[in-house]
């Protein structure tokens, strides 16, 4: 059972989210051979607010 952990900045659409879900599967069947009923993908999304790449805040860029 593939188990895949995405974390994002928030942000991204319903339909966007569905894309990368859909897009991540087929990408797992076809080079593990995975049924995809046994893959499970986990989208953590982030606060702006509480990721920061060298010391700043992905809030406070532009």
């Amino acid at each position: 059972m593939p188990l895949v952990h995405i974390d994002l900045i928030e942000g991204r659409s319903p339909e966007q989210l569905k894309a990368l879900v859909k897009d991540v599967t087929n990408a797992i069947v076809k080079d593990t051979g995975a049924p995809a009923e046994h893959i499970h993908i986990v989208l953590n999304e982030m606060a702006k607010e509480h990721y920061s790449v060298a010391g700043v805040l992905a809030s406070d860029k532009a």
